[in-house]
């Protein structure tokens, strides 16, 4: 047994917010009480500690197998339990990618050494090629959660729209990676002032709004159900309420740095902050906060994409992609919890609940019978950002040297503390 002794609970689904003792046996939670008299040996006092359920994160690319030298699934899952992250869905651009029975196992196998509960998205297309669609119905019974050709966009609407179909049909979440590539067309950030002042080719806006556009048409058309990956524009969140609105089948999701950076970070030069989409403006930081606040925006994810630093060294070569699996909960809370945008119980929606719900998994709750997966965090611990301290093999945090505020001393996993700081 495990007792936390003290904690402020805080679950969205239960809408509990108060100072509480949680019981756990056996990986479950078996009681919450107000003052547990009963005396457990393995006790933790979490006396200024806030417990939430633990954190899923339904983006993350944990670069195995092939490209090991970024990332493998075990520094990936101590990375995720040291962000507070007790669970996490592996994007399918691996080497092979991730789109046969084969490499489905091999995952599965080499997840069973990890600590973090961690699932698989499976390719769209064969070889992530945009030709032909995968075997969903194999994917549905080796149990993956997710079809998604992320890191590109499916550039064939016909496809994509049957995609959603045969989705539907299999149990399977369809991720959209919204990108026209002839418009992107190999650009390195944001196209506007800063991008023209540094002499280097953008990605213009349009780019991720058109085939937002073109998502919500063919789940509207089709009666089907598409989840819209990594938002970051104004336009793409006033797209998807107004989606919603109409009763269409959508959800979608942004990442800590669309709702705390700007493109500004670029004038250093640093590829660590380019990404895909890119940082954008403040008009798009704010619009993305708003659709956070609203219910527009389902989740929060991290797109955790980590890079070697030989990679990383040079701003017109890197690949694009940073690290976030440490910093995404202390993030969050300093952007949105700290600064009143949003309520603590709304993180909890956003970062425990909808990620599990949208994907079909257990958990996202503290009530009694549920599984113990659980994080424990100061909420107003400050520390300092130092990516060569990171769990992850990467170091390419757009965090890098910046204070946060809320810091994650255990993560437990059915009812195993995991992690410790």
């Amino acid at each position: 047994m495990l007792l936390l002794k003290n904690a402020r609970v805080v679950d969205y689904l239960t809408e509990t917010d108060n100072k509480s003792d949680i019981l756990i046996n056996a990986g479950e939670i078996l009681a919450i009480s107000d003052n547990t008299t009963q005396i457990i040996e393995n006790t933790i006092d979490c006396s200024g500690l806030i417990a939430i359920p633990g954190i899923f994160d339904m983006h993350v690319h944990a670069r195995d197998p092939g490209q090991l030298h970024k990332e493998d699934l075990l520094t990936c899952s101590e990375a995720a339990l040291a962000g507070g992250v007790t669970g996490f869905l592996c994007m399918p651009n691996t080497e092979p990618v991730i789109d046969s029975e084969e490499v489905i196992k091999y995952i599965g196998k080499k997840a069973e050494s990890c600590k973090a509960k961690i699932y698989t998205a499976c390719a769209v297309t064969v070889e992530q090629a945009g030709n032909r669609l995968c075997d969903f119905e194999m994917f549905a019974k080796a149990g993956v959660k997710a079809v998604t050709d992320d890191g590109r966009p499916v550039k064939s609407a016909q496809l994509m729209g049957e995609a959603m179909i045969k989705a539907g049909d299999a149990g399977l979440t369809v991720i959209s990676h919204c990108e026209d590539l002839s418009i992107a067309c190999g650009g390195l950030m944001n196209a506007g002032i800063v991008s023209i002042e540094l002499g280097v080719r953008g990605m213009h806006r349009s780019s991720e709004n058109i085939i937002t556009s073109r998502e919500i048409d063919l789940a509207r058309d089709l009666y089907e159900k598409v989840h819209i990956a990594h938002v970051s524009t104004k336009e793409a969140c006033a797209k998807i309420r107004a989606a919603k609105a109409e009763g269409i089948g959508i959800t979608c999701e942004t990442a800590p740095h669309y709702f705390a950076l700007t493109e500004s970070m670029l004038y250093g030069r640093d590829a660590d902050y380019r990404m895909n989409p890119p940082l954008r403006l403040q008009a798009d930081i704010d619009a993305v906060i708003k659709a956070l606040q609203d219910g527009t925006i389902d989740c929060i994810i991290t797109d955790h994409a980590p890079h070697s630093p030989e990679e990383k060294a040079d701003f017109k070569t890197a690949p694009n992609g940073v690290t976030g699996l440490e910093t995404s909960l202390a993030a969050t809370l300093t952007c949105l919890y700290h600064t009143g945008k949003v309520s603590l119980s709304e993180i909890v929606r956003l970062m425990c609940v909808n990620p599990r719900k949208i994907l079909g998994i257990e958990g996202g709750s503290l009530a009694v019978g549920q599984p113990a997966d659980i994080t424990l965090f100061a909420p107003d611990e400050e520390w300092l950002v130092e990516p060569e301290k990171f769990k992850s093999k990467a170091r390419n945090s757009c965090f890098k040297n910046i204070k946060l505020k809320g810091r994650v001393k255990y993560t437990i996993v059915d009812g195993e503390i995991v992690y410790k700081d």
